[in-house]
This record gives C-alpha cells, sequence and structure tokens, in this order.
C-alpha cells in the first residue's frame, strides 16, 4: 500500500527503512498532536455511541408519522445494534489487514450516507435499510477508534489514560442520547435525531484523514473471509435469538431457538476454524492470556447486569414515578457524570490500585449501588436515587475502565484490530444476554401479580401481565374501580420485579468481582509493551509527517 506503515514486525521488504525513522518530538508523534489525534477518535465514538441510544425518545413520533406494524417497528430500533454488533470481528480484523484508518474513513462516510437517508425517510422499510446501514458504519468506526488508540499511545500509563478519556466518552454519548433525542424531536421532527450527525462528520472526516496514522497488522497469509462471515452471521443469530428471548419469546419457539441453535454451532465452527489456520483471523491464543480471557469476561458480566436494568430503570421512573422523557434523560445524568469522573481519574486508579484490585472495586462498589435502588419504591426519593446512581456510574465505569485497559494492552499490537473487535462484541453480547435474562427475572416478578386482579377478564389480565405500559391501557380500557385495581396491583407488582431483578444484578456483579481475581495485580509495562513501544513509535503515515 503506497504512504502505508505497519505496525509490528515488517514484513514488506519494499518500505525503505529510511521512512521508518522515528520523527522528531515536534512532528506527528508529539505529544500534543497524540492527543489531537485522541479527541478525533472520541468525537467519532460518540457519534456511534449517540446513534445507539437517540432514536428511543423519537419513536413515538415517527410511528404517528410512517404508521410501521409490530414487527417493523421492533426492526427500526434493533436493525442499528445487530448490524453493528455482528460486524465488529469483521471489520476490526479487516482493519488489521487494509489498514485502520482506511477502514475508519470509509465508516464515517457511510455512516453520513446512512444517516441522510434515515432523516429523509418515508416508509419503514427505508428506514431499517438505513438503520442497518449505520450499523455498518458503527461497526467500522468503534474498533478502528481503539485499535487507533492503541497504536498512537504505546506508552502504557499514557494509553490508559487515553482509554479514561475514550471510555468516558462512550458513557457520555449512551447516556446524552435519550436527552438529545428528546430537545430535537420537541423542536423540530423525528428525522432530526439522524441529521444531527452529518455537521459533525463534514468536520471530523477531513481532520481524521490529515492526523490519523495508518497502521496494519501482519499481512501473512491471506484474510479469512469464510472466517469472517461465519463469525459474523454467528454473533448475529445468537443475538437475535436473545433480544427475541428477552422481548418475551419462549426459550422452545422456532423464532428464539433456531437463531441461537444456529449462531452458536457457527460461532463454535468459527473457533475451530481460527484453531486450524496457519494465518488465523483472530488468534484463539489471546484467550489463553488470563488477562484478556478475564477482561473480556467481565466485560460480559458487567453489560449482563446492568444493561437489561438500565431499561427497567428508564421505564420505574417514567411509568411508577410518571416523569416526562426529558425528566427521565436529567434524572440519568448524575449516573453519566460519575461515569466521566472515573474515566478522568482511571489512568490514576490502574497505577495506584492495578487492574485486579480496580475491577474488583468497580464490580462491589456497583453491587451496593444496585441493593441500595431496592430501597426505591412507588414514591419519589430522588436522594437516594441520585446517590445511587453517582455510585453505579462511578462503579461500572471503573470496571468498564481496568478490563479494556487489560485487555487492549495484553494483546499483541498487530492484533489491535481483532482485540478491539472482540471487547466491543462482548459488550454487546453482554447487553443482548443481559436483556433477555433480567427481562425473565423482571417478569417472573411482575406478571403473577397482575393475574391475580378480581373482576379483570383473563385476556385483559394476560395483556396486562406483558408490561407495566400495557397494564395502564387495559386499566384505562377498563375503567371505575376495577381498572384502578388494576393499576395499582400492576404498580406494585413492577416494584416487585424490580426488586428481585436488582437483586439478582448483584449477584453477576459479584460473581464479577470474583472473576476480576485472575486479572494482573499491577500495571508496569512488560517488555513486551516496552519492544512494542519502540516499533509503534514513528511509524506513520507519510502524510502525517511535518
Amino acid at each position: 500500500m503506497t504512504g502505508t506503515t505497519t505496525v509490528g514486525t515488517p514484513t514488506t521488504p519494499t518500505v525503505p527503512r529510511a521512512r521508518r525513522s522515528r520523527p522528531d518530538r515536534g512532528g506527528a508523534t508529539g505529544p500534543a498532536n497524540r492527543w489531537t489525534i485522541l479527541a478525533v477518535l472520541c468525537v467519532s465514538l460518540l457519534l456511534v455511541a449517540l446513534d445507539a441510544t437517540v432514536l428511543h425518545v423519537a419513536v413515538p413520533a415517527l410511528t404517528e408519522d410512517l404508521h410501521p406494524s409490530a414487527i417493523a417497528l421492533l426492526w427500526i430500533v434493533d436493525a442499528y445494534p445487530l448490524a453493528a454488533a455482528s460486524l465488529l470481528i469483521l471489520f476490526g480484523t479487516l482493519g488489521d489487514r487494509v489498514g485502520r484508518r482506511r477502514v475508519l474513513l470509509l465508516g464515517y462516510g457511510l455512516f453520513a450516507a446512512a444517516s441522510a437517508v434515515a432523516a429523509l425517510a418515508s416508509t419503514p422499510a427505508v428506514l431499517i435499510a438505513a438503520r442497518a446501514l449505520l450499523g455498518v458504519g458503527g461497526a467500522m468506526i468503534m474498533p478502528a477508534t481503539l485499535s487507533v488508540l492503541r497504536q498512537v499511545f504505546p506508552d502504557r500509563r499514557e494509553r490508559a489514560l487515553a482509554i479514561g478519556l475514550w471510555s468516558a466518552v462512550a458513557a457520555v454519548g449512551a447516556a446524552v442520547g435519550p436527552v438529545l433525542g428528546g430537545f430535537l424531536v420537541e423542536r423540530f421532527w423525528w428525522g432530526s435525531v439522524f441529521l444531527v450527525n452529518i455537521p459533525l462528520l463534514a468536520v471530523v472526516w477531513p481532520v481524521a484523514r490529515r492526523l490519523l496514522p495508518e497502521s496494519t497488522g501482519a499481512h501473512d497469509g491471506p484474510w479469512d473471509v469464510l472466517g469472517a462471515a461465519m463469525a459474523a452471521l454467528g454473533i448475529l443469530g445468537v443475538i437475535l435469538g436473545v433480544k427475541r428471548l428477552g422481548g418475551g419469546g419462549a426459550p422452545y419457539q422456532p423464532v428464539v431457538l433456531v437463531p441461537l441453535l444456529v449462531g452458536a454451532a457457527l460461532l463454535w465452527l468459527f473457533v475451530r476454524r481460527q484453531r486450524g489456520l496457519r494465518h488465523p483471523l483472530v488468534d484463539m491464543r489471546m484467550f489463553a492470556r488470563p488477562a484478556f480471557s478475564t477482561s473480556v469476561g467481565c466485560i460480559v458480566l458487567a453489560m449482563l447486569a446492568l444493561v437489561g436494568l438500565e431499561l427497567i430503570a428508564v421505564q420505574y421512573l417514567q411509568l411508577v414515578l410518571g416523569l416526562a422523557p426529558l425528566a427521565t434523560g436529567l434524572r440519568l445524568l448524575p449516573l453519566t457524570l460519575a461515569a466521566m469522573a472515573a474515566g478522568l481519574t482511571g489512568s490514576r486508579m490502574l497505577h495506584r490500585l492495578g487492574p485486579r484490585h480496580m475491577v474488583c472495586l468497580g464490580f462491589v462498589l456497583t453491587a451496593c449501588a444496585v441493593l441500595a435502588l431496592t430501597a426505591m419504591g412507588q414514591h419519589d426519593r430522588p436522594w437516594l436515587l441520585t446517590t445511587a446512581f453517582v455510585a453505579l456510574g462511578f462503579g461500572l465505569e471503573t470496571t468498564l475502565f481496568g478490563a479494556y485497559e487489560s485487555m487492549l494492552s495484553d494483546a499483541p499490537a498487530a492484533q489491535a484490530g481483532g482485540a478491539a473487535a472482540i471487547g466491543e462484541t462482548s459488550y454487546q453480547l453482554g447487553a443482548g444476554i443481559g436483556i433477555a435474562l433480567l427481562g425473565s427475572v423482571m417478569n417472573a416478578g411482575y406478571a403473577p401479580g397482575v393475574s391475580k386482579v378480581a373482576g379483570v377478564p383473563a385476556a385483559a389480565s394476560a395483556q396486562a401481565a406483558h408490561s407495566l405500559g400495557e397494564a395502564y391501557e387495559v386499566a384505562d380500557r377498563i375503567g371505575g374501580g376495577t381498572g384502578e385495581a388494576l393499576r395499582t396491583a400492576a404498580r406494585g407488582s413492577f416494584v416487585h420485579g424490580l426488586h428481585l431483578t436488582l437483586s439478582a444484578s448483584a449477584a453477576l456483579l459479584l460473581l464479577g468481582a470474583l472473576a476480576a481475581l485472575r486479572l494482573p495485580r499491577t500495571a508496569e509495562p512488560t517488555a513486551r509493551d516496552q519492544a512494542e513501544g519502540d516499533d509503534l513509535e514513528g511509524l506513520y503515515d507519510e502524510r502525517t509527517r511535518p
């Protein structure tokens, strides 16, 4: 590739040694430029994180405008995360082969085009297709930001600080999405939640093209196209099945069982194939390293315990406490601010406590915050809620910071894209399983109390048992004392189910604290870190040189 250099052991003899010499400190590798590159990467991640949640509050408005069926509405919401999660490994490993910056810039272009199509969509089918393309663009952007960060910050101490800022931005994007979406929908129209991406990308794209260094991993052997397809389809099947299970489907139903079994079989075949290849798409030997495999497991457990809980908490704020969508988003802001604080102080905590104690502390603090929320009932207790959200945000971000940093530092630099994709896939997989698992716990605590209300027909009771929102609709339709009794019973049952869900979530978090005991005690640079730092320091694209 013209103008492209390779991270790791050089394998292309046509690259003159003089072009790989270390630039002076005032050039592209100077401290100021590294932090400017980090700012570009953070803005890139912010766009992807925003799009994961910004649509939630726009659903009523687009439903009124486009009139999608129930299945179409489900795909409008799910097309983005499904496409993104299933393609992370494909594009992460492709970036290791053809260039991480190249994949990132292509992701920008696709994300901008898909945003324009989504904003102007006139039918549900067009919006679903645009959301899927947004997911493809997001899958190109997410692992590239983390793998480029791995390259630009070869020093582990600086990299820890950079990862803290990167992870804080991810937390901000996910939490600010509903607030921004509510603001835009109230003042413009639902399509504006997509259109806001375009001016930001118009600024970021040329800056990224000028500043970001290009890098690849090893070029040995062909890229495993079949393995990439198997991984993508396998992850898609597992997450689709898990999402349908979390949406109320029974485990034995074909729409749940078939995707799960096919996805699991494809992933099993993918692992077997990678172990047998001389030049695998993903080096499975990384999972034999305790720090890497434990970090991935901690990411899964953290998201499994908390993402489903977050969705239930939003329902609690809106349906039990009666808060408007914008007010609900504002109630969640303390969680975001605490997560930002944890990201900003994460580097210092990591080197003072070490990965093992940092991740354990994060899990335990988050578990304590979750247990404190069991004191919430049918009446608002804002101080308790705010305090628990602050502890929850700080603990969660501390956990994810330590896990991501350990995972990325333990992976070889040549596998940075694949490692980043595995981390992001673990995040998405944990989130999907968490929604299904905690949703099932929630339903087990909620449904029995609703079905026992006297005077409510069996069909109406079955509908009310689906969710608290549907119970309110049934209660309004029945009216009178029976309707009010159903509303009261549903609200009380929801709080009971919430308490059970919180307890299950806390148990998972404490399990994560035990798993984190396999992480390294310290975060001191190893001999391999120092060697890779020497290799990385100066392997930049010619366009970034002064």
